[in-house]
């Protein structure tokens, strides 16, 4: 019987998959990431649950989907009684070790898992389970988040840099001793997380006259979807940027995943370079996208493209080796599907309870995927199901969107409105209602939001 091979999950954080070379950039320079992709399975069309940081980071780490578990905000403690990877991975033998961001609150900082060697910056951390203001009067202090960029030290560089020297060793010390089982390692970076502060090395690469910025970026608040008008102004995207702040932003953007390829290069060099290549599983993705200023939204919270979209790399030994074919992936897939799938990997028996598929088994049919968001900038909840070229989105107490992303890559055509894509529509809102009911997944989360504002004393 074959041993179950070590895996190495690395989760960046806001990284859009358009920020990539394996995923077409001309500019951006990520030759560790690439080379992964190189030998390894590239999949074009994945998506995170949830455009926001803890509801993402929950669902990914449960195989479930973010109204299943109560993952509604960034204030959310975990339910102790999901189970997450360490959990599942633990009848398979394998040890399972964090290191760095995972994003995740409260007091218990393992969640099923079996060690870390390092954790969250504390100021990331929530113990009292706050959750956001979900009022319209409700704005972010600043638009720093694209307004304040900068190039030097900071402390998510010096995070990122302590993960890796961790994970390094680690590895190097599990490359020499072998270990009795297998293991599970999730390596958590900061990166390309705004606030956009590069280190100078990299943000050399990157000159911002030479940006080429989004179309959309000039559209109207007042000309666009209701839902996206209020998030914009939640997040003070509605105050005027020049072209200057949103080409040194984007600059910066891209010399942090630059950054963030480095420490990736890092990890790939000791796996490659020791017996780990050959028994070693090694996925790198991101817990959501950033919008970079399409539709005049930086940031993310919404479900167009560059928020919603994530990269999802996966090598096996036998790519490694050259003994099995790269691969790209085109069909639309979830991060749900990660947890079957290292499930698959550690040899165990599918869990039908998990929504998810086991993306390297002998047969992925296309089937639509879902994301949610429950969280400050969006008053009632929004859901997103996306099923090949269409991609439909259902606001409570707001009309749909629906677009084609094959015809119009930007979505700047809302077909929600024109009588020829009425079936569609119907087909996408009658497979969003199989799934889950919105009026009662809003109430859910509205409730439990309002108990935990009341338990800490909010307004």
């Amino acid at each position: 019987m074959t041993a179950p091979p070590n895996i190495v999950v690395v989760l960046s954080d806001e990284h859009t998959p358009a920020a990539t070379g394996c995923y077409g950039h001309p500019t951006v320079r990520t030759p560790n990431i690439d080379r992964l992709a190189a030998v390894g399975t590239l999949y074009e069309s994945a998506y995170c649950a949830s455009p926001m940081c803890v509801p993402s980071r929950l669902s990914l780490l449960s195989g479930r989907y973010v109204h299943d578990i109560g993952a509604w905000d960034n204030g959310v403690l975990p339910d102790p009684s999901v189970r997450s990877w360490g959990d599942h991975l633990r009848a398979a033998g394998y040890e399972s070790v964090l290191a760095g961001r995972t994003h995740f609150n409260g007091a218990d900082r393992l969640w099923g898992f079996d060690r870390r060697l390092s954790d969250d910056l504390e100021h990331w951390v929530d113990h009292s389970g706050r959750p956001p203001r979900r009022v319209p009067e409700w704005q972010r202090r600043t638009n720093s988040h694209v307004a304040e960029t900068g190039v030097g030290e900071h402390p998510n560089t010096r995070h990122d840099e302590t993960v890796t020297d961790l994970v390094v060793d680690y590895l190097t010390s599990r490359a020499q001793d072998g270990g009795e089982r297998p293991f599970l390692l999730y390596v958590g970076y900061m990166q390309p997380h705004f606030p956009l502060v590069a280190a100078p090395e990299f943000a050399a690469w990157y000159d911002p006259s030479t940006v080429v910025l989004p179309p959309t970026r000039g559209a109207a608040p007042e000309d666009q979807h209701p839902v996206i008008a209020q998030l914009r102004r939640s997040f003070r995207n509605d105050e005027p940027l020049t072209d200057e702040q949103q080409r040194v932003a984007t600059a910066r953007y891209w010399a942090l995943v630059s950054q963030l390829d480095h420490h990736v290069g890092r990890i790939l060099d000791v796996i490659d370079e020791s017996p780990l290549r050959d028994n070693t599983v090694i996925v790198y993705t991101s817990d959501h996208g950033e919008m970079l200023g399409h539709h005049g939204v930086w940031q993310k919270q919404c479900f167009y493209e560059p928020a919603v979209t994530v990269p999802l790399l996966v090598r096996t030994p036998a790519q490694a080796r050259g003994a099995a074919a790269p691969a790209r992936v085109a069909g639309d897939v979830s991060q749900v599907d990660l947890l079957p799938t290292l499930r698959g990997l550690a040899g165990l028996p599918a869990d039908a309870s998990l929504p998810g598929r086991d993306l390297l088994g002998a047969t992925v049919e296309p089937r639509p995927v879902i994301s949610e968001y429950h969280a400050q900038g969006m008053l009632d909840a929004g859901f997103m199901l996306k099923r090949g070229r269409y991609k439909y989105c259902a606001y409570v107490g707001h009309p749909p969107q629906l677009f084609d992303v094959v015809a119009d890559p930007e979505e700047r055509q809302d077909l929600a409105g024109d009588a020829a894509h009425a079936q569609v529509l119907a087909e996408l809102d009658a497979q969003l209602r199989w799934h889950l009911d919105p009026d009662a997944v809003d109430h859910r989360a509205k409730a439990d939001q309002r108990a935990r504002a009341a338990a800490v004393g909010a307004q």
